[in-house]
């Protein structure tokens, strides 16, 4: 039986609960509030980063990681990460939505945790900046495309969910990008996705800097 650990308002349990979702795979649900799998969670991986999975006792971390172990121990009808050169695009988008939409928001969301004296106007003001400049290139990177690489949905779409969907919390997407609010759109309406989201919505008011009214 494989175990979750995770929270469903984090963007990296998003991550994971997605391919879970897309592939009807069964887990056992680890909320980490709970304090037995807090302290569960602590003991198996001292960081105390989650998503965590564990199967059969083996603890997998790292959300791409646990994706791909997903696949390779427990494969679904949905293939998140195809062979060849397919699969390399679909790990490169991957990190491009990690480190320059993910990151980029995480900075904004530390920022609102600090101490009013202790915050960092122009800490902001850079992820900001760095947000449109990675939105401009996702704009076009994504004109002519359903999903972010391969021609099917991955992995990629995978990481790009919660990143874009708190991303634009944080920072919105101009309306002049038409490919990217339109692709972040359609991440929305995967059910998957939705079940993911719906999930998070009574946390809602964890979110540092304020959650809009939408999504």
């Amino acid at each position: 039986m494989l175990e979750l650990f995770l929270h469903p308002f984090s963007s990296y349990s998003w991550k994971v609960l997605i391919p879970l979702y897309e592939n009807g795979t069964a887990f056992t649900y680890r909320m980490i509030e709970q304090p037995e799998n807090g302290a569960e969670l602590h003991r198996l991986w001292p960081v105390g980063k989650f998503p965590l999975l564990l199967d059969q006792g083996k603890p997998i971390y790292e959300s791409s990681t646990i994706i791909e172990h997903l696949q390779r121990h427990h494969p679904g009808p949905v293939r998140l990460i195809p062979e060849d050169d397919a699969g390399i695009e679909v790990r490169m988008l991957d990190r491009i939505f990690d480190n320059h939409v993910m990151a980029q928001m995480q900075r904004v969301v530390n920022d609102a945790l600090r101490p009013p004296e202790r915050r960092d106007p122009v800490e902001v003001e850079q992820a900001k900046a760095a947000l449109d400049k990675i939105y401009g290139w996702l704009d076009d990177w994504l004109a002519g495309r359903q999903w972010a690489a391969a021609d099917s949905f991955s992995l990629a779409d995978c990481a790009a969910a919660p990143s874009l969907f708190y991303a634009d919390w944080v920072h919105e997407i101009p309306e002049t990008l038409t490919h990217l609010r339109a692709y972040r759109a359609r991440l929305l309406a995967r059910p998957s996705v939705a079940r993911a989201v719906d999930e998070a919505r009574p946390y809602r008011h964890y979110f540092p800097p304020g959650a809009p009214d939408r999504d």
